[in-house]
């Protein structure tokens, strides 16, 4: 009897982890799309039409700082989360008054809730819009590399990114799309 119960909670606790893994990996992505959709669009590209979708799935991975910006964000939302029930279950007359009284509706968790989404999906369009503005910072200081066609012609810029199929550089003001795998030259974007 005991060993079957052990077993079903093994099971139950496997499935649970399983889940929460696939739905922290399927946060990751957006919350990489997004940043790496700001980091091209500082530069007028819009990366959605160059990326395939393998470009996403490990886009959360591509860049240390995409993970860490996804890590704090959580963090600092659940600290959020854990403050204010703290809050409110030490102090519920204050919270009471810091919150208008809101917090006797019925309608008040769905509501506080909703506060905590709005806070995550805000701080983490804050930090993507910071992201983009600094790893552009940070492309227009680096060094120029050079990039030696199939004719041999060779062209330098400063490395913005790449895809499976496209590299992105800014040549002076003007940002080049150059393809990979395929016989065209480059593709002027800006």
């Amino acid at each position: 009897m005991k060993e079957g119960l052990i077993k079903d909670a093994y099971e139950l606790v496997i499935k649970e982890i399983q889940t929460l893994i696939t739905v922290s990996y399927i946060i990751a992505v957006g919350v990489g799309m997004l940043f790496n959709f700001q980091k091209y669009a500082e530069f007028e590209i819009n990366i959605f039409d160059y990326g395939d979708i393998f470009d996403f799935l490990i886009a959360p991975f591509s860049d240390f700082y995409i993970l860490l910006f996804t890590a704090i964000s959580v963090v600092l939302v659940y600290v959020l989360i854990i403050f204010d029930s703290f809050w409110k279950r030490k102090w519920p007359r204050l919270y009471s008054i810091a919150n208008f009284r809101l917090d006797k509706k019925s309608w008040y968790n769905v509501y506080r809730s909703t506060v905590f989404v709005f806070i995550f999906f805000l701080y983490l369009f804050n930090s993507a819009d910071f992201y983009g503005r600094y790893t552009k910072e940070k492309i227009i200081n680096q060094d120029n590399i050079s990039v030696k066609m199939a004719d041999n012609e060779v062209i330098t810029g400063k490395l913005i990114g790449k895809t499976k199929e496209i590299l992105f550089l800014l040549k002076s003001e003007n940002v080049l799309a150059i393809p990979i795998t395929s016989l065209v030259k480059e593709i002027k974007l800006k």
